[in-house]
C-alpha cells in the first residue's frame, strides 16, 4: 500500500506503540531482518555501511539503532570510531553495546557539529516529522560530515502484499481483503531523496535489488507475523490471516518447489 490513510500514518509513527510493543525487544525486528538470509544476491548491509564510512574518523551516531546490528559490526571493523546508539525504545537497547541513549530523532542529545557521521537506517518512516529529523541530522554532523539513510522501495516485497490480501480475502469470504500496513511508505526509496535534499547538497542513492527464495514457509510467515504490533490496523483478524497465509505459501511451495519474493531496498549517502 503506497498511500497510507491518516490512521495508518499515525500508527506507524506512534511512539507508545513503537517503544511499547513494536520494538520493546528485538524479536519482531530480527524476524524481518532474518528473511534476507535467503536473498540473492546477498548484501552485507552492515559491511556496505562500514565501507561508506571508510573515510570517516571520530564520532558516529546511529539514530534509531534498534537491536544494534550496525553498531556491533562497526565495533568489530572500526574500533577507532566513537559510537553512540540512539533509540526511542529502551527495551530494544538492552543488548546493544554502549554507550546508548533513549531519545527522539527530532531532539537528539548530541551537540551541534559534534558528529562526523550519522546513520538513520530503516527508521525515518517511523518519525512523525521526517523533515525535522533531517534538520536534526544536519545540525549534529560537521560541515563535511556524512549521513547514511536506508529504506525500501514502494515496489519492495509486493508478493507479500498480494499474499496478505489473498489470505485476508479468504478469511473474510471476499475476493481480496484490505491491504496490509506499509511501514516504509512515508519515507520510501522513491520519496527519500526529496526529503534529504532539503538539507543535503549531495544525495546518492544506491539501489539493492534482489530475490528472496525460500523452500520452507516459516521465514515468510515469521516476517508477516512480525507486524503484530499493528494488528489493529489491518481491518481483518490478524492471527487467522497469518494462518491462511501459511497455508497458501505451503501450497505454493508444494506445487512449485519454492516461494519467491522480489526485493528492492537501498541506501542514501548524503553530504552537505
Amino acid at each position: 500500500m503506497t498511500d497510507l490513510s491518516t490512521t495508518h500514518d499515525e500508527a506507524v509513527t506512534d511512539r507508545t506503540r513503537l517503544a511499547g510493543s513494536a520494538y520493546n525487544g528485538d524479536r519482531d525486528l530480527a524476524a524481518r531482518q532474518s528473511l534476507y538470509r535467503w536473498q540473492t544476491p546477498r548484501y552485507d548491509l552492515p559491511g556496505l555501511v562500514a565501507e561508506q564510512l571508510s573515510g570517516v574518523h571520530g564520532r558516529v551516531v546511529d539514530v534509531g539503532c534498534g537491536n544494534g546490528k550496525f553498531i556491533q559490526r562497526l565495533r568489530q571493523d572500526r574500533p577507532d570510531l566513537a559510537l553512540l546508539g540512539v533509540d526511542i525504545a529502551p527495551g530494544i537497547l538492552a543488548d546493544v553495546p554502549g554507550p546508548v541513549a533513549v531519545a527522539d530523532a527530532t531532539r537528539l542529545p548530541v551537540a551541534s557539529g559534534s558528529a562526523d557521521a550519522a546513520l538513520v537506517l530503516h527508521m525515518l518512516y517511523h518519525v512523525p516529522d521526517i523533515a525535522q529529523a533531517i534538520r536534526e541530522l544536519a545540525r549534529v554532523v560537521t560541515r563535511d560530515g556524512l549521513v547514511i539513510a536506508s529504506t525500501n522501495s514502494d515496489r519492495d516485497k509486493t508478493e507479500l502484499d498480494d499474499l496478505w490480501q489473498r489470505a485476508a480475502g479468504d478469511v473474510l469470504g471476499i475476493g481480496r481483503g484490505p491491504a496490509r500496513i506499509s511501514l516504509s511508505a512515508r519515507f520510501s526509496l522513491e520519496k527519500a531523496p526529496a526529503f534529504l535534499s532539503e538539507e543535503f547538497r549531495l544525495v546518492e542513492a544506491i539501489e539493492l535489488p534482489g530475490t528472496i527464495t525460500v523452500r520452507d514457509p516459516e521465514p515468510v510467515i515469521a516476517h508477516m507475523a512480525s507486524y503484530r504490533a499493528w494488528a489493529d490496523q489491518h481491518d481483518v483478524p490478524f492471527d487467522a490471516t497469518i494462518d491462511r497465509a501459511h497455508a497458501l505459501v505451503t501450497d505454493h511451495i508444494a506445487r512449485r518447489g519454492a516461494y519467491e519474493i522480489t526485493c528492492l531496498g537501498g541506501i542514501l549517502v548524503c553530504r552537505r
